[in-house]
């Protein structure tokens, strides 16, 4: 096992009385659920190993099912967690492509050489991949498209965007 886990997204609750659960994947398209072998929950602080005993998707979220996990009571005690996999559980990607939870550290940079903040995190809407950066005094919410994001550096620990006007405004 690597040492770095993924998060793939948060436990919001049960479903049925066989321990199954409901997961608000952070990305929707996700494929890793089906060919993971374990899974580790986190929760205030605490962290477990469970195998994956099956995932299916149910509209924009998905139904798990772990290991051991056999009733209600179980499953409540879930509910609340992060859902995470071993990084190497991942699918290797083609020379310029990254996962978004990669990106989750790097400072952001405008065009002109502005500091514009950390990502803290990804948040996954409908109408795409929102990165969540942290400014020296407000949060900023930039699409992770091509249009606006110029450049990831993940030696330099940077990412170049460029903003439509008003942005940064917002």
């Amino acid at each position: 096992m690597t040492e770095r886990l993924v998060p793939i997204g948060e436990i919001v609750t049960t479903h049925g009385l066989d321990g199954w659960l409901k997961l608000n994947p952070f990305n929707p398209k996700t494929t890793v659920l089906s060919s993971a072998q374990g899974v580790f929950l986190e929760k205030e602080g605490h962290r477990s190993a469970y195998g994956l005993e099956a995932s299916t998707p149910h509209r924009r979220q998905f139904l798990v099912k772990l290991r051991d996990v056999n009733a209600i009571d179980a499953a409540e005690k879930c509910v609340g967690a992060i859902l995470y996999v071993d990084e190497a559980a991942l699918h290797s990607l083609k020379a310029g492509e990254y996962y978004h939870y990669e990106a989750v550290g790097l400072e952001v940079f405008d065009l002109k050489g502005d500091r514009v903040g950390v990502i803290t995190r990804i948040w996954s809407t409908r109408g795409g991949e929102l990165y969540v950066v942290q400014g020296a005094t407000k949060e900023y919410l930039i699409p992770a498209v091509k249009d606006i994001v110029e450049k990831v550096d993940f030696t330099s620990g940077k990412m170049i965007i460029n903003p439509p006007e008003g942005l940064l405004d917002l």
